[in-house]
């Protein structure tokens, strides 16, 4: 049985600078996949490929067995796929609920209110609801970021950074929401640096090294890798 998110073959060139180079990655339902690597290894390039923000040079993204590689974003969207971006992306001037409220009318739910104080809830700052989104803790606002995705109903949920910005506390209690709605069902993939989050609650990790995929598997055998230990986590 396929992945619910599969990227096979993906390279990425920017004239003569190869940014992606044969990436293969998957992403199951019920499962959180990390992709870390150092600084410009091409891990935001590749989720904007996957997402349809930027074209594949070559390589194909597959959406529970179909093809999405030529689909623009929207329509990717709308086949359950939702992201959030390493810089915060929110309607700084709108209401806290009203920027979940945008993405459920555009996923056609038919009650958007209760839904969007719902995921606010979910994610756990129902309580800002009607607070302006410029006012919010980076914490608080990338929670937000997150229940907007949501909205989207997506199958797939893509989060580039989601723990920048955030205290420990908040690190941890992100990790128990992200590990909560893959055990119902969601496929959660993202780009994160912080190396004790990643461990902790993703079920496998792939690391990218100057375009390539250098190493994947479960967290402790990522973490042993001679390959991985070289290029970005250290000696111990």
């Amino acid at each position: 049985m396929s992945a619910t998110l599969e990227v096979t073959g993906v390279s990425v060139h920017f004239g003569g600078v190869t940014a992606v180079d044969d990436a293969h990655i998957s992403a199951d339902a019920g499962s959180v996949t990390g992709l870390i690597g150092p600084n410009g290894a091409g891990k935001t390039t590749l989720f904007n490929v996957i997402t349809g923000v930027q074209p594949a040079t070559t390589g194909t993204v597959t959406l529970e067995g179909t093809d999405i590689s030529r689909l623009p974003t929207f329509r990717r969207a709308r086949l359950g796929m939702a992201r959030t971006f390493q810089r915060l992306e929110l309607f700084w001037t709108l209401s806290v609920l009203d920027n979940v409220l945008v993405a459920a009318e555009q996923a056609g739910d038919p009650t958007p209110a209760e839904t969007a104080q719902r995921l606010l809830e979910r994610v756990g700052v129902g309580q800002l609801a009607g607070e302006q989104a410029g006012s919010l803790p980076t914490g608080s606002a990338r929670l937000v970021e997150v229940a907007r995705a949501l909205a989207c109903e997506p199958k797939v949920l893509l989060l580039d950074e989601p723990a920048s910005g955030l205290d420990e506390t908040e690190t941890r209690q992100l990790g128990v929401l992200l590990r909560s709605l893959a055990g119902e069902g969601l496929a959660v993939l993202l780009v994160e640096h912080d190396m004790s989050l990643v461990m902790e609650i993703c079920d496998t990790v792939s690391v990218l090294d100057l375009g390539r995929v250098i190493a994947s598997g479960t967290p402790a055998e990522v973490r042993a890798h001679p390959m991985v230990i070289e290029a970005y986590l250290g000696a111990a």
